[in-house]
């Protein structure tokens, strides 16, 4: 039976007039670490939120612009560059418990497939490996818009987010609180605010 939302998006794709502003974007792009935050949020004893980020990161990208479709995305995250603040968590995060970053020193999400899903929103699915685990995730991702800067550089900007369920990568440290729930959340929110260069001046 055909999911009704996906039956949706690809009808409004199919009669979505065809933005010229993306047709300029086209080529191979990366992420410029300078301008971008690749974060996360989690639930921490039910009632906050922890918000850290991964510093080190490698990435390559392709966006086609009168065909989004064909875009193309992969990113290579250090395990060990998580920040969140406090150090003494950080070490608890990079530990075994975690991300065991001293056995896997690397994350690494690669696209699949995108598909549009109305103006400025796309959806990305790809693959997430974490501890050598691999299981599909899809992205929302938003176009924000893009420049030219002072020194000749395009410049595009994208968020998006997604949220797993961080035992489904191995990552299954399950401390509980008094009143019976989790110290942390099962969900984790993954956040990736863009800001994309490409690799040569615009000419």
């Amino acid at each position: 039976m055909t999911d009704p939302a996906v039956e949706a998006r690809s009808a409004f794709a199919q009669v979505a007039p065809f933005d010229p502003d993306l047709a300029s974007l086209t080529g191979e792009w990366f992420v410029d670490p300078a301008h971008s935050r690749v974060g996360f949020s989690v639930r921490h004893a039910m009632v906050t939120t922890v918000r850290g980020c991964f510093r080190e990161y490698s990435s390559r990208l392709f966006f086609h612009g009168t065909k989004p479709t064909r875009s193309q995305a992969e990113i290579v995250i250090n395990t060990g560059s998580v920040d969140t603040g406090v150090e003494q968590r950080d070490a608890h995060l990079i530990g075994r418990d975690f991300l065991d970053s001293a056995n896997y020193p690397t994350m690494r999400f690669v696209s699949t497939s995108v598909e549009t899903a109305g103006g400025d929103v796309f959806l990305m699915t790809g693959d997430l490996t974490i501890k050598d685990v691999t299981r599909p995730v899809t992205l929302e991702l938003t176009y924000i818009g893009n420049v030219t800067d002072p020194f000749g550089y395009q410049r595009a900007g994208f968020d998006g987010t997604t949220t797993i369920n961080r035992s489904d990568w191995g990552l299954t440290y399950d401390s509980r609180l008094a009143e019976g729930g989790a110290m942390v959340s099962e969900k984790v929110r993954l956040q990736f605010d863009i800001a994309a260069i490409r690799s040569a001046p615009a000419l």
